[in-house]
């Protein structure tokens, strides 16, 4: 299957499509789904304060063509340089600047982290892993580490986002 077959496809399931082949997604659970708004909420002010660019939720980004990868991260930040003019109604040809990937309770720890190495391979500057089980996050950059941030920390990311901080307790309601 194409990109372009998929994005044409009739029906309200979800899919995302790796090297051609579909891939179900269940729907998230009600606590993904206000996680989800409260991170892109935040987000979403603050790149529009600072016309930097859009934030999108659930959208499906082509990362790689032959055969067709389409991913589509919970919440994902492009800067503004890369968005065509009059936006894009199909996918969005490349990967997100910022992927956030909110754990669901059938994900398995192995596919999100490979998911989040995908992401960085694809091109993204940075991956935000929330965990609602542990309300933690945990961030993939390009740097040889992981950053754990528990609930005395924040998610920020100074090199897309200068001065953006989100502290962990408001990620999951606190």
């Amino acid at each position: 299957m194409t990109a372009q077959q998929l994005f044409e496809m009739p029906g309200q399931e979800h899919f995302e499509l790796v090297e051609g082949e579909l891939i179900p997604m269940s729907p998230p659970g009600f606590d993904h789904g206000c996680i989800v708004l409260n991170i892109a909420a935040a987000l979403r002010e603050f790149v529009r304060a600072g016309k930097l660019g859009m934030v999108a939720v659930e959208a499906g980004f082509c990362v790689s063509n032959e055969p067709d990868t389409v991913r589509s991260p919970d919440i994902a930040f492009v800067r503004a340089e890369r968005i065509p003019p009059g936006g894009e109604r199909a996918f969005f040809q490349g990967a997100p600047d910022l992927a956030v990937e909110v754990i669901s309770p059938s994900d398995r720890a192995s596919d999100v982290i490979a998911k989040a190495r995908d992401w960085l391979q694809s091109g993204c500057v940075g991956v935000w892993v929330v965990d609602p089980a542990t309300k933690t996050a945990t961030v993939y950059s390009h740097q040889p580490q992981a950053l754990f941030l528990s609930a005395k920390d924040a998610l920020v990311c100074e090199e897309l986002l200068p001065g953006f901080r989100l502290p962990i307790s408001q990620v999951f309601g606190g």
